[in-house]
């Protein structure tokens, strides 16, 4: 079976400030890894589908753009 992979968003705390990104991955709990696999130090606070009407009001960073 192929997984097919998708939008999450996942929303993190780094450095005491709130951040969030997208990432493409098969499952929320692979985004959420991939999140904390580059930056360990970040606080995971949820992973959710990426909302394409939310990400064009609140556009979020890729993983490699984040400070830090």
């Amino acid at each position: 079976m192929i997984a097919m992979k998708q939008q999450y968003t996942v929303g993190m705390t780094l450095n005491r400030k709130a951040d969030h990104v997208n990432v493409e991955a098969e499952d929320a709990l692979v985004a959420a890894l991939k999140v904390k696999l580059d930056k360990p130090t970040a606080r995971i606070n949820y992973v959710r589908p990426q909302n394409k009407r939310g990400a064009r009001r609140h556009p979020s960073h890729e993983i490699s753009e984040l400070p830090g």
